[in-house]
């Protein structure tokens, strides 16, 4: 009688034993499941980043404010130099980019050469142009290789005088990014920086005097901007008469049309055409008249 309850015991906590396992995922299962809820929760996480990020990208016109021309960097042959080095004597286009960027950066680099290419403006006489890195794990070697690049595709027999490709520490590099309103952010899921397109103008003296956002500039935009900062040193008295005719828009980062001024000078340009049409045609039609009465023309 206890032999046979033994039994029966036993069977019953092996049919227990097989409905628990039979209820239970495998532990193969149990593993591919909980890497997936941290695969989804990774993703979940690096979308609000990604958020963040945008939210903290950006420019801040800080026009008229004046740069730390003091700050300490390296140049693309690795010799130290300091940001007041570029400065002085000409305008200066100034970019925050970085070196190991895959594409965007390269796209800011490349839209200052096509900007540059049809100009008469020449790098190193009229105007320094100054790239520096956000990246302080960049240096010398890759400076140089974007720099290269970035000459190859404004060709001209382009002189390397007046192309700088910086880069630096990250006190120095924060400090400009700053004095610019140049706001970025290290993505921790990609290692890549999110950061805003677009390159600052500055006058001589090292006060930022223009902002063009995107990676297109406008020959006409580069030129107006460059003319205004160097207080009409450059440029031609043409490009300071268009100057009365375009107006610099902050909000869109580049120049528009005066409409009102352009008209004034159009409906100028016409009034002044049409008295010199009827001065010319009564001085016509008298000649005619004394002709016609035998006197002389």
């Amino acid at each position: 009688m206890i032999a046979r309850d033994v039994r029966r015991v036993r069977r019953a906590a092996v049919a227990a034993l097989a409905v628990v396992a039979l209820a239970a995922p495998p532990a193969s299962a149990q593993f591919m499941t909980g890497e997936r809820v941290a695969r989804d929760r990774a993703v979940s996480e690096a979308r609000l980043t990604g958020r963040e990020l945008l939210q903290r990208v950006g420019f801040d016109q800080r026009l008229g404010a004046a740069l730390p021309l003091d700050l300490a960097f390296r140049d693309e042959n690795g010799r130290a130099v300091r940001l007041g080095d570029f400065f002085g004597e000409r305008p200066v286009v100034l970019a925050l980019v970085y070196y190991r960027c895959p594409v965007l950066c390269s796209l800011v680099e490349r839209g200052v050469a096509s900007g540059l290419k049809p100009l008469s403006l020449v790098p190193g006489k009229d105007l320094e142009i100054v790239f520096v890195s956000i990246d302080p794990t960049d240096g010398p070697e890759s400076a140089s290789e974007r720099k290269r690049a970035t000459l190859d595709h404004y060709g001209r027999n382009a002189s390397p005088a007046g192309w700088h490709f910086l880069s630096g520490d990250q006190p120095a590099i924060t400090a400009l990014a700053e004095a610019v309103g140049f706001r970025y952010a290290l993505d921790p899921v990609t290692g890549q920086y999110a950061h805003a397109a677009g390159v600052t103008v500055a006058t001589p003296g090292g006060k930022l005097s223009r902002y063009l956002y995107g990676v297109d500039y406008a020959p006409r935009d580069l030129k107006f901007a460059l003319v205004e900062s160097s207080d009409g040193k450059i440029g031609s008295p043409v490009d300071r008469a268009l100057l009365l005719c375009f107006r610099y828009d902050a909000n869109l980062g580049k120049y528009t049309a005066a409409t009102m001024l352009a008209v004034k000078v159009g409906a100028t340009l016409t009034l002044a055409g049409v008295v010199f049409f009827l001065v010319a045609s009564l001085r016509r039609e008298r000649r005619e008249r004394r002709l016609a009465a035998g006197g002389v023309a």
